[in-house]
């Protein structure tokens, strides 16, 4: 019975075997460090079949490089030996809810979730720290191979810390930080679905080097746009006050996005409820209702609606304004009243924006407004002109997300958050209308800004996105607002305000998904022993009669075999008791596992879980009644069930 691997994909691996497919002569045989063989690239003859395309030496060509590349590649692409632990207490609604907040390292969390969400991801949203010189970035150590790497990413951290201060007396000031992003970056884009996207926030200090490395990952044609986020002025500049960011935004595959994009206009739903009063209040009488909705935009002036001010006059259509039915370079033709026979005469120099039978149907429908019977004006309505095409200069106005956040989990809490009504302007402008449950990605999650704008958004528009957000625990200063109110680590200040944006949402009567499980990472569930069985002393053989850590749950083997399977860690799981065992079912019968450890799993228990036919099922080795059970379980299944794919711990 075959073994789950259960470590993250070796990423080396599959892009040797890649060029295989292309080029099958250029891979051969070579010995491991252990003596074994193994799949190597042969270069020499790599480099024969592509003589006329290799660049090679100190030969000059356009590219960013930097000290630290070439081993944040490797670091990339090494596998490894760890897993994702469920955690119940910390989570809302665990069992039903498809959202997933992950609390750990990135890098180590893009591995992880390589074979579940390969290609599924919709959107990614990232806000990293700035390269400011005062900021703290992640501390990976580029230095050791990929079996060191493998090695370390096995043993906990004792101090919990993967941080370091990347200040200009470093010397490596722009190296260190485009090391860290540019490995996040080359995992995160096989998460992307072919139609997906990429925001990555940032300011002026690498702005230009972040998008010249997003080109050469994503690919310089699937650049979309260098949007302005623009902010409040900042007080300490001394030449030019910098009131902006940006968002550089990338496809997956450009050819494959849907060409036009759009958002709902601001102030759109408040201005269509006050048109509905109106209407309740004075039923077909449009033109007092017309003459308060003219009063209503005066009022609000301050406020996003008052820009939809030209749509004042209600009909029994709904909110409208009066448009010139005229262009320049329309059509130029004799226009006639259908009414009365008349001829509507042309403005010098415009042309009509339609033909005489267009008009004619506009004039039916009682979309034109006759000022006289020789002048004529098209009404546009409000709630069939309510998207944009997204602009390039989004504005987040000086503290109104700090103010909203300190309202959620109080004052000072978190510094500096992203707006989150932004957002979701950039989650709505990469989404479809058939993107109804698609994955919502951020990997630097903070204060949870985009997990709040999914929550709001899907209230809004009645859509189901859910979110994938990772997290590092890095412990808050004690001398911070956020440890003073009893938050540990940032982790816990972004699961704190999941939580009250949840119940803020459901104030506003959504029943939609408002929970998210906790996974966090830790050490793989599996001893030293199952990666390396060969190097077990003899004598010390007494001490690993079963390969699993003692600390570890039936749950915690669960996630790790979904995580090796590629299964989706937000499905549904049923516990079953079948002949008084335990056995776990994902998403019925996607997945059966049983864990039982005490040797009872006999031929008859087997036989009634083949009958549930589940396309995958996993036992632990210790928990057969005997090896010759063990030997005929494939074979059981082979007759009962032959869909079910077997394995074992």
């Amino acid at each position: 019975m075959d073994k789950l691997k259960m470590h993250s994909p070796n990423l080396t691996a599959a892009n040797i075997a890649r060029i295989r497919e292309l080029f099958p002569g250029c891979v051969t045989e070579a010995r491991d460090e252990d003596g074994g063989v193994k799949l190597a690239v042969d270069f020499d003859q790599l480099r024969q079949e592509l003589s006329d395309a290799i660049v090679e030496g100190p030969q000059e060509r356009y590219h960013l490089n930097w000290p630290g590349k070439r081993e944040a590649l490797l670091t990339a692409n090494a596998p490894i030996a760890r897993t994702l632990r469920p955690c119940r207490e910390e989570s809302v609604d665990f069992d039903t809810t498809k959202n997933l907040f992950i609390e750990g390292d990135n890098l180590d969390a893009l591995k992880l979730l390589q074979e579940t969400y390969l290609g599924k991801v919709k959107l990614i949203y990232i806000d990293p720290p700035y390269n400011t010189g005062n900021d703290f970035i992640y501390e990976d150590d580029f230095a050791e191979d990929a079996g060191e790497y493998l090695r370390r990413s096995n043993q906990v951290d004792e101090e919990g810390n993967r941080l370091a201060a990347n200040t200009a007396a470093n010397g490596r000031f722009h190296s260190d930080w485009l090391t860290m992003i540019y490995a996040r970056l080359r995992l995160s884009r096989n998460l992307l679905a072919e139609d997906g996207v990429i925001f990555v926030s940032i300011d002026d200090n690498e702005v230009d080097n972040l998008r010249k490395i997003c080109s050469e990952i994503f690919g310089e044609g699937n650049f979309i746009a260098q949007i302005v986020w623009e902010g409040a002025n900042k007080n300490d500049a001394k030449q030019v006050g910098v009131s902006h960011e940006y968002a550089l935004v990338y496809a997956k595959n450009r050819n494959v996005v849907p060409r036009e994009w759009s958002i709902r206009k601001e102030g759109v739903d408040e201005a269509l409820a006050e048109v509905a009063r109106l209407k309740g209040v004075y039923g077909t009488d449009y033109e007092s209702a017309s003459q308060d909705l003219a009063g209503w935009f005066r009022s609000m002036k301050a406020k996003p609606v008052f820009g939809l001010r030209r749509f004042r006059y209600i009909d029994a259509r709904g909110a409208y304004k009066e448009d010139d039915p005229t262009a320049p370079g329309g059509r130029r033709f004799q226009l006639v009243n259908p009414k009365t026979g008349e001829p509507i005469p042309l403005r010098r120099n415009r042309g009509w924006s339609f033909d005489q039978s267009e008009f004619n149907r506009l004039v039916e429908e009682g979309r034109v407004s006759f000022i006289t019977p020789t002048s004529v004006m098209i009404r546009r309505y409000l709630h069939e002109t309510d998207a944009l095409t997204p602009p390039s200069v989004f504005y987040q106005p000086a503290r109104s997300a700090s103010e909203r956040l300190a309202s959620l989990l109080g004052p000072g809490i978190f510094d500096f958050p992203k707006d989150e009504t932004v957002i979701a302007k950039f989650i709505e402008m990469a989404t479809t209308s058939a993107d109804d449950d698609c994955i919502v990605m951020d990997f630097f999650a903070g204060s949870a800004t985009t997990a709040h704008a999914v929550f709001q958004l899907n209230a809004e528009d009645g859509k189901h996105r859910r979110f994938v957000l990772v997290q590092l625990p890095e412990p808050c200063s004690s001398t911070s607002a956020a440890a003073e109110a009893g938050y540990r680590t940032i982790a816990d200040v972004s699961k704190e305000r999941i939580r009250r944006a949840a119940s803020a949402v459901r104030a506003q009567e959504w029943k939609g998904d408002v929970g998210f499980r906790v996974l966090k990472i830790d050490t793989s569930n599996m001893a030293d022993v199952y990666y390396a069985p060969d190097t077990l002393e003899k004598e010390k053989l007494g001490l690993f009669v079963d390969n699993i850590k003692p600390d570890r749950t039936a749950e915690d083997l669960l996630f790790q075999v979904m995580l090796d399977w590629g299964v989706d860690l937000a499905l549904p799981i049923e516990k079953k008791a079948i002949q008084g065992k335990e056995v776990f079912f994902v998403d019925g019968n996607a997945l059966a596992a049983c864990f039982d450890a005490h040797g009872g799993i006999d031929e008859a228990f087997v036989k009634e879980l083949a009958t549930h036919k589940p396309l995958r099922v996993v036992f632990r080795d210790a928990g057969f009644k005997d090896s010759a059970v063990k030997i005929n379980v494939e074979q059981i299944f082979r007759l009962l069930s032959p869909a079910t794919e077997v394995k074992s711990l």
